[in-house]
């Protein structure tokens, strides 16, 4: 069963991961798609914040407005590398991309010889799927953690499920958490972090250290609180969406 939250609606915000979280993993990217239920569950949610509810994903803002639309979300895409407010205004930590020229060609080189990998081309971050081909997640790795020890200290590698990253180290899910945390409507409330792998870790520490709350979903990372599947974030979401203020 999902938490229950036991205080006010309004003393929330929250920060929702997307792929694992909000949505079951797909076998692409592209293959994930958002019902209406989810759309209206995020709707009411919002509303019962007072729209102080935002995106925390691997995926780029433009691929989470394509996911979400009409809506556009508060979010921060590619682990915290973009962000945009509350008020629409785009905030983005633009690394030199040239490093990375020359692993992404290599990387392309591989795929095309290496059946079930997958390669994601998120311009500043290079993601590497092999859910069709788990056999060959240790030969992956050693590749990934070569090009990522020649790449350092301005890239790093994350791993999450069946996927490899490439990723500057110029910003986090917890640097977006924290910028948030000092704009409107997010600012003065106790936050909320949901997330499902090993990317969401430094967003449950920014949430846990400001006395918030840290929930993930399945059993692959450890947090405050913890259950089961999208299916339980879905009743989670319905919960936050039904507090109403006590009486004054």
């Amino acid at each position: 069963m999902p938490p229950r939250t036991d205080v006010a609606r309004e003393s929330w915000c929250l920060f929702l991961d997307v792929d694992g979280t909000l949505l079951e993993i797909a076998p692409t990217p592209d293959d994930v798609r958002v019902d209406d239920h989810l759309r209206q569950l995020m709707s009411d949610v919002s509303h019962a914040l007072d729209e102080a509810v935002a995106l925390v994903s691997g995926r780029g803002i433009a691929s989470l407005d394509e996911l979400f639309a009409p809506h556009r979300w508060p979010a921060a895409g590619l682990h915290g590398l973009e962000r945009r407010d509350a008020r629409g205004r785009l905030h983005c930590h633009a690394p030199a991309r040239q490093r990375l020229d020359e692993a992404r060609l290599h990387l392309l080189y591989l795929a095309a010889r290496t059946p079930g990998m997958l390669l994601e081309d998120k311009g500043p971050a290079i993601a590497v799927h092999y859910r069709a081909a788990p056999e060959i997640e240790p030969a992956l790795r050693r590749v990934l953690e070569d090009v990522a020890a020649e790449l350092a200290p301005d890239y790093h590698l994350l791993e999450g499920k069946r996927v490899f990253e490439l990723k500057p180290t110029s910003a986090t899910k917890a640097d977006a958490v924290r910028a948030f945390m000092r704009e409107p409507p997010f600012a003065g409330r106790r936050p909320i972090y949901v997330g499902d792998d090993v990317t969401d870790l430094d967003g449950f520490a920014a949430v846990e250290s400001v006395g918030g709350l840290s929930v993930a979903v399945g059993d692959r990372v450890q947090a405050q609180l913890r259950v089961a599947s999208p299916r339980d974030v879905r009743a989670l979401l319905a919960d936050l969406s039904e507090r109403r203020s006590p009486a004054p």
